[in-house]
């Protein structure tokens, strides 16, 4: 029989949308899906383009164009767990409403420096409100946690990321494409403005769409605090069976995934000569890999392999996918696609297995909590991967971002494979 924390109660755990929809998802997740497909949607939109820009227009170094990348992570580090323990006293919905109109703000800021400012303060600026207001991934998966079984949590999660992946394709390419259009002489404006527009749309479709999914009477009665860092929230998290390796697996995954997102616009101008909006095509079929893997083969998979199987067999696939990139350029473009499509089929299979492994072990009613604890590391992981990745291509060269990668990811693969038969049984 299926293991899991002591602390866990399964029939605390789904509300009545779950018992009663024992086909197909809960009502709900579809509000949520569009939520986090939007958010990456408008977040893949700059890939292709603003650390370039940082690098052409504003004349700055490679590492001072990626910490654009890690000043907005530093910030979802900082408020992930806020929303998420917030979440769990006042409900999901005003928090995930709050932060999809702030959302639509901090787009149209980053698109009046890039048309208007000389100074890169003013992206830094930009990108510092969006990370706050983006921070919503802790409380969109605490929401699937509240309306989904146990047995279905990581489909749930699935959907989670069937929504990044889907988001990450179009978004690099539409980014891209729209980045070559000028407003005032400068280039990037145009996909801030989209962006823009599609929060205005997620905030509509969530108002009208989005019920609540945490009942009053199953609302937290600690006094948890609001501050960015909780010592006490992570140790609660931690002391759950097996936890601790799994974020520490997912913190390596995630350094090494933002490394190649926020470095690979240099890697192809540089070494491939691929235009912007070349690099945006690589990171949608990149997205269109990890959705397919997340939306259609998560489900079967987690049938017959546990949570922990997954993330083994993803993390194992990603430290040969990470080192087969770094030596692409020896081989040509096809190589380098066929490294991207190795990546993410490793990611989609080990992504919604972590978010599965931590929410089917925390308290229900610290599932914002410690889901957040768990999204705040990756945010920490987001900030460092950026900054590291531009570092060292512009000290070290273009390829050692991705060696460096390939032996991150097989730490991360014995530390996954360190994880006791007990702790690994769902």
């Amino acid at each position: 029989m299926a293991k899991r924390s002591p602390t866990f109660n399964p029939n605390a755990s789904a509300n009545t949308d779950a018992q009663h929809s024992r086909k197909g998802f809960p009502p709900g997740l579809g509000a949520i899906f569009l939520i986090v497909f939007l958010d990456i949607l408008g977040f893949s939109m700059v890939l292709p383009f603003l650390a370039e820009e940082a690098r052409s227009t504003f004349h700055t170094t490679e590492f001072v164009g990626t910490l654009l990348g890690s000043i907005y992570s530093l910030m979802q580090f900082l408020f992930v767990p806020v929303w998420g323990r917030l979440s769990d006293r006042i409900g999901r919905r005003p928090v995930l409403l709050w932060s999809v109109a702030a959302t639509c703000v901090g787009w149209i800021g980053l698109a009046v420096g890039l048309i208007y400012t000389s100074s890169v303060t003013w992206l830094f600026l930009a990108r510092i409100f969006s990370g706050i207001a983006t921070a919503n991934l802790g409380t969109a998966s605490a929401y699937i946690a509240d309306v989904t079984k146990p047995e279905d949590r990581s489909r749930g999660m699935g959907l989670i990321g069937m929504a990044f992946g889907l988001g990450f394709t179009i978004g690099p390419a539409i980014g891209g494409m729209l980045s070559v259009f000028r407003v005032n002489g400068r280039e990037g404006a145009v996909p801030c403005f989209v962006a823009a527009s599609l929060s205005l749309l997620n905030f509509a479709w969530a108002k009208l769409s989005l019920k609540e999914s945490l009942p009053i009477d199953r609302r937290s009665t600690l006094r948890r605090s609001l501050s960015p860092l909780s010592v006490a929230a992570a140790r609660e998290a931690f002391a759950l069976p097996g936890v601790a390796r799994v974020i520490a697996v997912n913190f390596v995954l995630i350094l090494s995934f933002t490394v190649l997102d926020q470095t690979l616009r240099f890697f192809n101008a540089d070494l491939f000569e691929i235009t912007k909006f070349g690099t945006g095509l690589v990171l949608a079929f990149v997205g269109v890999v990890a959705a397919s893997v997340q939306g259609a083969l998560i489900r079967p998979l987690s049938r017959r392999y546990s949570q922990a199987d997954l993330i083994r067999a993803g993390t194992v696939i990603q430290a040969v996918a990470f080192a087969a990139i770094a030596i692409s350029p020896s081989f040509g473009l096809p190589a380098l696609v066929a490294a991207c499509g190795l990546l993410a089929l490793g990611n989609g299979l080990t992504q919604p297995s972590i978010a599965g492994y931590v929410s089917t072990r925390a308290d229900p009613r610290a599932q914002g909590a410690t889901l957040g604890t768990n999204q705040s590391a990756a945010s920490l992981a987001r900030v460092f991967g950026p900054a590291l990745g531009g570092w060292m291509y512009g000290a070290l060269g273009p390829r050692m971002p991705y060696l460096a990668s390939a032996m991150g990811m097989a730490l991360a693969s014995a530390v996954a494979f360190s994880l006791a038969k007990s702790e690994s049984t769902e």
